[in-house]
């Protein structure tokens, strides 16, 4: 349990902590047992991060911003983390995690449910290196080696390299992921006051999508509810036809200079691009199929097809996000004041294509090279729209500290200024569309050391957060009947926050932090999943108005004749403040149970470490959880415990560090519902507030994974 003194709720990991997790863990995974933290899983070895849940105090993975090394990595339009494409788990030195409201001057403009920061180690003064190699469940094999520089002649420059390659199979269902990632950390320091980093890292995966079932599906078949291993004519859930591929490369240059006499100058110039395809299995028609709201005419397909036929609806996407970072600090005496701009431009050409494959269930080419063509020649399309964004945030805050140190006060005003533009060539689509927001977002804290050991804090942040995915800006079309499926919309509102925090942190050789917490937000943003025309597509819906107010604890014991007990939990009672429209009418849903929000929530944990044997377990229980706005619809509880065994052997010739380490995932289980995918408004037909029946919806959900072991050797060098 690292120390904390941010005026704030604040939790983190440190590194020996993640070492002794699976290599196979991303970060997403890692924070699971952090206080108002639920992590829906997907599979045991978290191999896919592009079908996991994540909330912080019923707040989704898109409302929490995420810094890698102090850069916003993730897409800034759909703004999922991803964090395993940023650095493999052997590079990561610390993992921070602000359950409330993100730092004022982050890079971030989402950030209405935390802020999730990951720093990558340094590199080492002296050469040298580390390797491991992991094998276990569902035939994972998975190796990494790392190469520490040691100081370079008299250049003063450090660095490492590290490379991994990771390959399992699905542990349900058909199919294999395979991936690969490179890490690479260059550094140049000046005294104790200056240093300049080049950091680079790349990852590519690819794996097949696991099928998320609705309640009724999963009571029906459970684990057994996958695509189909082996392809038979005209069947459309082949497990090939649903495939994702995605590369990353991530490069920042941050640069932080001591100018004297108590100014600082920070600067992080960086770029992500981003590359890829999702595809599905879908049934097109060879003489009724529509392009945007005009007939195709006849496709040009081979007659011996018939008139329906299977294809395969790819969406190709390259997403580019450079940006531009910068904080000017000033430090005299008792007070430090800062000023931050942040500039981020990204573009998202969104573009849809139809592959058809062959007798064998053989796809082409999923990047779309050879589709499927109208019979003016034309590419059959669902969507074909460009969207660009520009972020513009400016910062001011201001730190004073009083009463020897024992007092500080902090405030500060930013203004987030986003503007999106989109273009759609879809024919019958409005062709341009857009929107521009202006966020001021005050905070203020205050915190009082009370003894060396304990400290109070309170504070009242806001946040902001618009609308994630491209589709609320599209106007979108059924490609079998031409009619259209969502009108753009030229006001979405973004989501606003304000929340106040009050805590209370002991340290010692018992830690404790303990906080309150309440939040009102207004338009609401929930984001989920649905399918168009066979492709999934992420969207949002405005939840209207929202209260949750709750308690988080986590408590800690220093080693104790080599135990360390750990434990942490939350309280929340989450209620949606107002009826939500829908249509022409609305759906009387004041006062009901916010989604993705348990009542409770909970971890406990121990470790041993005698300098030799270590071992860790810990376990973790979800309370029920709301999948609909109506509260018609939920999951039960579920707990889930994960045990890890170690042994350090002695060093022997060129192996400094030698150990072998077991770590056993999901103790028990063989799959559960872990959490909520696709959100829906009511899963029952609902009498609307103003006399109509509301046919309802069935969400999804995602599929925790069953019982695995991995087995790791490693040492260094």
């Amino acid at each position: 349990m690292p120390q904390q003194s941010a005026p704030r709720a604040q939790s983190g990991l440190t590194r020996d902590f993640i070492a002794r997790q699976s290599p196979t863990q991303s970060p997403t995974a890692l924070i699971a047992d952090l206080p108002g933290v639920i992590y829906s899983a997907n599979d045991p070895l978290g191999t896919n991060d592009d079908q996991q849940g994540l909330s912080v105090r019923g707040l989704d993975q898109t409302e929490i911003g995420y810094l890698f090394e102090g850069v916003p990595a993730a897409p800034p339009l759909f703004l999922m983390p991803y964090t395993s494409a940023t650095a493999d788990n052997e590079n990561i030195a610390s993992v921070t995690l602000a359950q409330g409201a993100a730092d004022l001057s982050a890079p971030l403009y989402n950030a209405v449910g935390g802020q999730l920061s990951v720093r990558m180690r340094m590199p080492s003064d002296r050469p040298g290196g580390f390797v491991s190699g992991s094998w276990g469940s569902y035939g994972l094999n998975r190796e990494f080696l790392r190469y520490d520089t040691g100081k370079i002649g008299r250049t003063g420059l450090k660095g490492f390299v590290s490379f991994s390659y990771r390959g399992a199979d699905q542990w349900r269902g058909p199919g294999t992921t395979r991936r690969y990632h490179t890490d690479m950390r260059l550094v140049r320091e000046w005294g104790k006051e200056s240093r300049a980093s080049l950091l680079f890292s790349f990852n590519r995966q690819r794996q097949y999508y696991l099928r998320q079932p609705t309640l009724a599906q999963w009571r029906a078949e459970g684990t057994a509810f996958n695509y189909n291993g082996r392809y038979a004519t005209g069947d459309s859930n082949y497990y090939k036809f649903q495939e994702n591929a995605r590369a990353q490369s991530f490069a920042a240059l941050p640069v932080s200079l001591g100018l004297g006499r108590g100014v600082r100058l920070d600067v992080t110039p960086y770029l992500v691009y981003v590359w890829g395809y999702d595809s599905f299995g879908t049934t097109l028609s060879r003489t009724g199929s529509y392009q945007g709201n005009r007939p195709a005419g006849t496709l040009q397909v081979p007659d011996n097809r018939g008139e329906r036929f299977v294809a395969v609806a790819t969406d190709v996407f390259a997403q580019s996000h450079p940006g531009l970072d910068t904080t000017l600090s000033y430090r005299s005496g008792r007070n430090r004041l800062a000023l931050s701009y942040w500039y981020s431009y990204y573009a998202y050409p969104n573009l849809s294509r139809y592959v058809l494959p062959d007798a064998q269930g053989g796809v082409s080419n999923q990047w779309g090279s050879f589709p499927i063509l109208t019979q003016s020649g034309a590419p059959l399309t669902s969507y074909d729209a460009n969207l660009t964004q520009q972020i513009n945030a400016l910062s001011l805050s201001d730190r004073l500290t009083l009463l020897d140190g024992r007092l500080t006060l902090e405030g500060g005003a930013r203004v987030v200024m986003v503007s999106r533009s989109v273009t759609n060539i879809l024919p019958g689509a409005r062709y341009r569309n857009g929107e521009s927001y202006v966020a001021p977002l005050p905070q203020v804290a205050a915190s009082f050391r009370i003894t060396p050991k304990d400290q109070i804090y309170i504070n009242g942040t806001t946040g902001f957060r618009p609308p994630s995915g491209i589709s609320n800006f599209e106007d979108r079309f059924s490609v079998s009947t031409g009619q259209q499926t969502r009108r753009a919309s030229s006001d979405t509102k973004a989501e606003y926050a304000i929340g106040e925090e009050i805590g209370y942190r002991h340290r010692g050789r018992l830690s404790v932090s303990v906080a309150l917490f309440n939040y009102n937000f207004t338009n609401r943003q929930i984001s989920t999943t649905s399918v168009l025309n066979g492709a999934m597509i992420t969207e949002s819906i405005n939840g209207g108005g929202q209260t949750a107010r709750g308690v988080q604890f986590e408590a800690g014991l220093r080693p104790w004749h080599g135990f360390s007990p750990y434990l942490s939990g939350q309280l929340t009672r989450a209620t949606i403040d107002n009826d939500i429209r829908t249509g022409g009418d609305a759906l009387p849903t004041r006062g009901k149970k916010a989604i993705r929000t348990p009542v409770f929530s909970g971890a406990l944990g121990i470790s041993y470490d005698d300098g030799a044997f270590f071992g860790v377990f810990n376990g973790n229980y979800v309370g029920p959880t709301y999948a609909t706005l109506m509260n018609d619809e939920r999951i039960p509880g579920f707990a889930t415990a994960n045990l890890s065994l170690g042994y350090r052997l002695q060093r022997t010739g060129a192996l400094k560090t030698p150990q072998i380490q077991l770590n056993l995932i999901n103790l028990g289980r063989s799959g559960y519902l872990s959490g909520v995918n696709g959100v829906a408004l009511n899963a029952r037909p609902t009498q609307g507030v103003y006399g109509t029946t509301i046919p309802g919806r069935a969400p999804t959900y995602f599929v925790g994974g069953g019982f695995a072991g991995v087995v790791s050797v490693s040492s260094g060098f």
